[in-house]
């Protein structure tokens, strides 16, 4: 069994010769090869980003309509009641198989004069 720590992936780049002097300067100014600082600085971006997309911002407003319909949710409509039900029916279900059985689907046919 491989040892993840030992695991490695490789990431190249090729870059025009001022973009990669601009990294060595920033490199060699906190202590690190190129390549210690080019994978620190994009963890650190990607780590950003990923923690950015996560998080919901919402207005006053909508801030306010969202907790309201938390504290007061609608009435299930008829289609969300049969599915409820129907999840409740197969959760209970002592077999423990759900039915894979393809559900016949309805074909329009258009004519291509139409």
């Amino acid at each position: 069994m491989a040892n993840d720590t030992l695991d490695r992936g490789r990431i190249t780049a090729r870059v025009p010769q001022r973009v990669q002097d601009t990294l060595a300067l920033a490199a060699s100014l906190t202590g690190a090869t190129v390549n210690q600082f080019l994978v620190q600085s994009a963890l650190r971006e990607a780590e950003r980003i990923i923690a950015e997309e996560r998080v919901i911002r919402l207005g006053a407003r909508d801030s306010a309509a969202f907790i309201a319909a938390i504290d007061k949710p609608k009435a299930p409509n008829a289609k969300l009641a049969a599915a409820l039900a129907d999840h409740r029916k197969r959760q209970h279900d002592p077999s423990g198989t759900l039915d894979w059985t393809p559900r016949q689907k309805s074909l329009r046919v258009r004519s291509r004069h139409a």
